[in-house]
């Protein structure tokens, strides 16, 4: 069981806190500031328990070990403090009593996860906490190694995470329904074939759809497939029937010639993709289905969107089915739980970011957790 920031001593200590403050950025602005916000309850609880000091250690970007000006955090202290309401220094002297560290990764120490640079980290507290749970799948220096020189704790939002992820995979209120999109089978292999046993039904769409398709003997014309993976697809069909698991598989889609804005479409059924089409969404009669299908559900974990959200008309089915489990949540009928990859993104296109029960910015600690793989930097903050 990790320890709690809310049982940690913090009056009057010094806390070396992770954050992941690795926001979009468009000509010098932040344009989304969702990962700074979460972390305010973090920040607020921790003034209020009479803290000295709080050290912030973040990444930014793919600097890989190099001391890049492009990459420097200097330009985040000023929206910090907009977004939290104090002031935040930025460098090891600053007088603040909140302060931000320059980029981890300017030291290639820090993804190498070396005990020497972890030690650095760990001179400018007396107390760890992490409250990132995007990076928890990293063995970096700030985010294991750094622990064995600190009592080590978990922050307020990596503890929401965590047990949101436990709601739904662990004891979760049943039934419980997974929607899995995305372009490929083969990069959501692992996580389809750890879910099998614990959900009662598996919504499968987008790209990788197409590969079970092929499995089951249609031709999918020019959509993305993977044959070589057919195999795998066939064995996941028959390993579901064995966990008492249901697949469900659009049977009707969105086609087309061309994947680009304003290109002519048609809606057909999965037996009728011409060899000059690839199918970009599923269909009408899927999305109200699926939705059937769902209406039964009491969790709904969300991976994936149902097909090329980015160009209408072919976001239609994420859109129609993600409003649909909006709204059963919102009403209170269903508990729902979304994160990873595009997820995010397809579901803020939806419009309802604020309607589910909890969405994850995490993108692989996200899937890592789902294939039930060990997290390090929350196997950490269990020793």
């Amino acid at each position: 069981m990790i320890h709690s920031m809310k049982d940690a001593p913090l009056k009057n200590k010094n806390i070396v806190i992770r954050l992941d403050l690795n926001v979009p950025v468009q000509d010098g602005k932040v344009t989304d500031t969702t990962r700074i916000d979460r972390v305010k309850p973090t920040i607020d609880t921790l003034r209020e328990s009479g803290v000295a000091k709080i050290t912030i250690l973040s990444h930014f970007g793919r600097p890989k070990g190099e001391e890049k000006p492009e990459f420097s955090l200097g330009f985040l202290p000023p929206v910090l403090s907009r977004c939290w309401g104090v002031d935040v220094g930025f460098g090891p002297d600053t007088a603040e009593k909140i302060t931000l560290l320059e980029n981890l990764r300017f030291s290639p120490g820090e993804e190498e996860n070396d005990p020497n640079f972890a030690k650095e980290l760990a001179v400018h507290g007396d107390i760890y906490i992490n409250d990132a749970f995007s990076v928890s799948h990293r063995a970096h220096a700030s985010v294991e190694a750094i622990t064995k020189f600190l009592p080590s704790y978990a922050g307020l939002n990596l503890h929401k995470e965590i047990d949101a992820l436990e709601k739904a995979l662990s004891t979760p209120k049943r039934p419980v329904a997974a929607i899995i999109g995305g372009a490929k089978v083969s990069s959501k292999l692992s996580l389809i074939k750890n879910l099998l046993p614990k959900m009662d039904m598996i919504v499968l769409g987008g790209g990788m759809a197409n590969t079970f398709f092929l499995a089951e003997g249609h031709d999918v014309g020019k959509s993305l497939a993977e044959a070589d993976m057919t195999a795998e697809a066939k064995s996941i069909l028959t390993e579901a029937k064995a966990q008492n698991c249901e697949i469900i598989l659009p049977m009707d889609g969105l086609m087309a010639k061309e994947f680009a804005k304003g290109a002519d479409y048609r809606e057909t059924s999965i037996d009728n993709i011409a060899n000059d089409e690839m199918m970009l969404d599923i269909g009408t009669q899927s999305a109200e289905m699926i939705k059937e299908k769902l209406g039964a559900a009491k969790t709904v974990l969300w991976n994936g969107p149902m097909g090329a959200f980015e160009i209408p008309p072919f976001d239609h089915g994420t859109v129609a089915v993600a409003r649909y489990v909006a709204a059963r949540t919102k009403s209170g009928d269903v508990l729902s739980i979304g994160g990873g990859g595009d997820t995010v993104s397809a579901l803020s296109h939806a419009g309802v970011s604020d309607d589910f029960s909890y969405i994850s910015t995490a993108g692989g600690a996200f899937l890592e957790w789902l294939e039930g793989k060990t997290l390090p930097g929350i196997a950490a903050l269990d020793r």
